[in-house]
């Protein structure tokens, strides 16, 4: 079932951070900083998994697959990036059930043409608003927790403008989306002008180096946004530090100069091993006597 710590946290107007989890490692490490929610990257998911461009690659069963394992890994509640449902009316209703089933506390859909690109890229194309209309609908219905958050998006505001990327937003809270997400915004005054023209709880994508203005949480919630994803932050974070270690590796032919680094032991520590070991010791088969 969905946690609802989320819509609790939400409808107390507490801003939500939610940094980008890509693997199981992400996951767990963000899972113990006590954030109200974490968000599922698609970027971050196909990359770590496939090795390739979050452009409409991966299908459904790629990610819930994955993204149910880092929310049913993990306490916190996690929204995890659906791009656009992975297909019609039929697959919206699928994947909405699938996600929920999965353990996911939110889901994102986009109103890009299949196939989808990542939203801080050039060339993304959108559908009518109001075949978007439906499919929020759709997953509205579908749905069997009202805890269950459903985040709706939009990239029309790249290739059509940003007032139709408002008219969009609005459009969407209306037709069920619990947040509105207008992705891609330019400057700090488009970021406002949306904060002012939608009434419903907004989220701002804080992409290090993308299209939008990064801004402390703090000015975010002042001018209307509810929530803020940082989708890249962990895994160009993992990117530089395993570039420099297997640099340093390659250069020195050893690994004693990296400096201070994670720990296998707090690794081992995160990844459960404590709990195998008391395990092993409780139910150990005592060893035979092979004396002769």
């Amino acid at each position: 079932m969905a946690n609802p710590s989320l819509r609790k946290a939400l409808d107390e107007k507490r801003f939500i951070l939610a940094p980008g989890v890509f693997d199981m490692i992400s996951a767990k490490i963000a899972d113990g900083m006590g954030f109200d929610c974490i968000y599922g990257t698609g970027f971050g998911a196909v990359a770590s998994a496939l090795g390739v461009a979050d452009a409409g690659i991966a299908t459904y069963a790629d990610m819930v697959a994955r993204m149910g394992t880092m929310a049913r890994g993990c306490k916190t509640p996690l929204v995890a990036d659906a791009d656009t449902g992975y297909g019609g009316l039929l697959n919206v209703r699928h994947t909405t059930l699938g996600y929920e089933a999965a353990g996911m506390t939110g889901i994102q859909l986009e109103d890009q043409e299949m196939p989808k690109k990542c939203g801080h890229t050039p060339g993304r194309r959108v559908i009518p608003a109001e075949e978007m209309v439906l499919k929020i609908k759709v997953a509205a219905e579908a749905r069997r927790d009202p805890n269950f958050l459903i985040v709706a998006r939009t990239d029309s505001r790249t290739t059509l403008g940003l007032e139709e990327a408002i008219r969009r937003g609005r459009m969407y809270g209306d037709a069920g989306a619990d947040i509105v997400f207008i992705e891609s915004p330019e400057s700090e005054d488009e970021l406002r002008a949306i904060g002012k023209a939608i009434s419903k709880p907004l989220l701002a994508n804080m992409v290090e180096g993308g299209r939008t203005p990064i801004l402390p949480a703090a000015r975010l919630q002042e001018i209307g946004y509810a929530m803020a994803i940082y989708p890249a932050i962990g895994f160009l974070a993992a990117a530089a530090a395993l570039e420099r270690a297997y640099a340093h590796l390659k250069t020195t032919g050893d690994s004693l100069a990296l400096g201070e680094s994670y720990g296998f032991k707090k690794m081992t520590a995160l990844m459960g091993f404590p709990d195998v070991w008391d395990f092993e010791k409780k139910w150990a088969v005592p060893e035979k006597d092979t004396a002769a």
